[in-house]
């Protein structure tokens, strides 16, 4: 199972995902499903994944050889006009990767499943964000919907549409993905620690503070702690039921 992320703040834009898979109680691993691109000064896209670890993989790879080989290819990651060509491109790749993998198969399609996160900004363009789906089609955020998730969402959904602001700072909304994450780890043992972080401020097109965070984490645990006190504390305050 995963959990990922991203928020879009008027500051820039904000990714954070999991790093646990399994394939069973007694076969739990884990992977990357934060992938980062930049050309210093021109662009900065990161994608996070979620789904078949085969599939997410070979989408990846393809992404990261065609950007470089043939040299003449011109749409790839590093050399799309916009984000809307970017995500265009990831959605292909995706579909074509799923449609490849579920050929001679008697399985359905479904197995090899896949949902991304696609965001960054391109020189001369505000950050976008967007939601692939495993058709290939996808979505953008907006100010009605600045977020998205793919994997475990309901634990971590709840907290985030009560207190997300876009106009939080980084450090704001740092601490409430911890939360988001902390409830979401509590609730499911398929998402795990350590956690990826990407935080992007707008207009500086290079990549931004990249982090990764164990379970040791002095701060996650002190938001983790912190937060059920919190919840104990409020409940306690609110009136009781009254036949």
């Amino acid at each position: 199972m995963t959990y990922c992320v991203a928020l879009r703040l008027d500051q820039g834009l904000l990714f954070m995902s999991d790093t646990r898979t399994n394939a069973g109680v007694d076969n739990i691993s884990t992977f990357k499903k934060m992938f980062n691109w930049s050309v210093e000064g021109d662009r900065v896209i990161t994608i996070m994944t979620a789904g078949n670890l085969a599939t997410t993989q070979a989408v990846i790879s393809l992404l990261d050889e065609r950007s470089v080989v043939p040299a003449d290819r011109k749409q790839t990651l590093l050399a799309a006009p916009t984000m809307f060509q970017v995500a265009r491109l990831v959605g292909d790749t995706l579909k074509e990767v799923i449609h490849s993998q579920a050929e001679g198969q008697q399985e359905s399609e479904s197995t090899f499943s896949a949902t991304m996160i696609v965001g960054g900004q391109i020189r001369g363009m505000e950050p976008r964000l967007f939601l692939i789906y495993p058709e290939g089609n996808f979505i953008e955020a907006s100010e009605e919907t600045p977020f998205f998730q793919i994997g475990e969402t309901k634990y971590g959904r709840p907290i985030i549409l009560r207190a997300f602001d876009p106009t939080m700072s980084f450090e704001e909304a740092i601490k409430l993905l911890y939360v988001s994450f902390d409830s979401t780890l509590k609730a499911n043992l398929a998402v795990g620690m350590p956690l990826d972080m990407h935080a992007y401020k707008i207009d500086t097109f290079e990549t931004g503070i990249l982090s990764r965070v164990p379970p040791e984490d002095p701060y996650f645990k002190v938001i983790s702690s912190g937060w059920g006190e919190a919840l104990k504390e409020a409940f306690d305050k609110l009136p009781d039921f009254k036949f």
